[in-house]
């Protein structure tokens, strides 16, 4: 069934674009400016950090997986049964307070920027142009708000994967920031950076890009998207989120299993993150670096069609429907 266009668009991106601008003039009641971003940020911050706190245990396990493969070999939920054996249910919670704290910032940039630098794509380009390249302006507002997202999620990140990598490193988030401060240094929470670019930026982009394709052909093809109930529209973003969390996993895969390599311990003196990270892709191996691929593929298209659920609830809860929408 060829794609058409949906109920909401009249079939030109040139009367679209007056359409956009009428209803925008209508809705002077509608939040905009840094009241529509703050909402989206804070939609942003809540589905990530819920739902990546939820599933802890399970990130626990495929970092284990990643770190030490040679012991936890007997896949997802053997590994849950090893650690529970070792160590207690209660190891797999460990990081679970830098696990919030950072995907609640990092979910800010990334929601909140990956809605603003579309806003500001669309300004540049025009509505017309922006929707007949509508592919690019995602891909170039997702990889722009991940950079700053991964800002403030990097410190948080090396304290957690130390946490689950060595569980009597500290006791907690606050103590195991300023025992990494203290022995490493600052740029010891950094260290991990160029990885975690490498993991998250193309991540990011494949997440929001699956995403905005799957929605837009359940949209003109199967939903009217103008008279769809609230139910409908999570049911859509969530097939869509499951959708794009199995590819953007499958893309990030090998970064992410390098950063949990780097992050597990400090190198040696001298040694530069550049060769630590060759040094570590050459012992991994292809087929190395897909280690835990099981689990995060679980982890990964779970959290982000939950995460695509919630933060849609949120923007409708909150008002945050003022956004230009460059679907056809």
């Amino acid at each position: 069934m060829s794609a058409q266009a949906p109920p909401t668009s009249t079939g030109s991106t040139k009367l679209d674009a007056i359409k956009q601008n009428v209803v925008a003039a209508a809705q002077t009641d509608r939040p905009t400016g840094l009241a529509l971003y703050s909402r989206f940020a804070l939609a942003g911050a809540v589905c990530c950090s819920v739902t990546h706190g939820a599933l802890t245990p399970v990130d626990v396990v495929k970092t284990r997986i990643q770190l030490d493969p040679q012991v936890y070999n007997r896949g997802m939920i053997g590994g849950f049964r090893q650690v529970i054996a070792k160590e207690g249910a209660g190891a797999l919670l460990t990081g679970a307070g830098a696990t919030f704290a950072g995907y609640f910032l990092q979910g800010a940039f990334k929601f909140g920027g990956y809605e603003f630098f579309k806003q500001q794509a669309i300004g540049m380009l025009g509505y017309e142009t922006a929707v007949e390249n509508r592919t690019a302006v995602y891909l170039a507002s997702s990889a722009c708000a991940e950079f700053f997202a991964d800002i403030a999620l990097c410190p948080l990140e090396a304290t957690r994967i130390r946490l689950v990598s060595e569980p009597t490193f500290a006791s907690g988030l606050v103590s195991g920031m300023g025992k990494i401060a203290s022995q490493e240094g600052i740029g010891a929470f950094y260290s991990g950076f160029g990885p975690i670019l490498f993991k998250q930026v193309p991540y990011t982009m494949s997440k929001f890009v699956v995403y905005e394709k799957v929605a837009e052909y359940v949209y003109a093809n199967y939903v009217d998207k103008a008279t769809a109930s609230n139910s409908l529209n999570t049911t859509v973003n969530l097939g869509s989120g499951l959708i794009a969390g199995f590819a953007a996993a499958l893309v990030s895969q090998p970064a992410d299993t390098m950063l949990s390599k780097i992050n597990k311990s400090k190198g040696a003196p001298g040694e530069g993150t550049v060769s630590r990270l060759i040094k570590i892709a050459g012992e991994l191996g292809f087929r190395g670096s897909y280690s835990g691929i099981g689990a995060r593929l679980f982890m990964v298209g779970t959290l982000t069609a939950g995460q695509f659920a919630i933060y849609g609830d949120i923007k409708r809860v909150l008002g945050a429907t003022g956004g230009v929408e460059i679907a056809k």
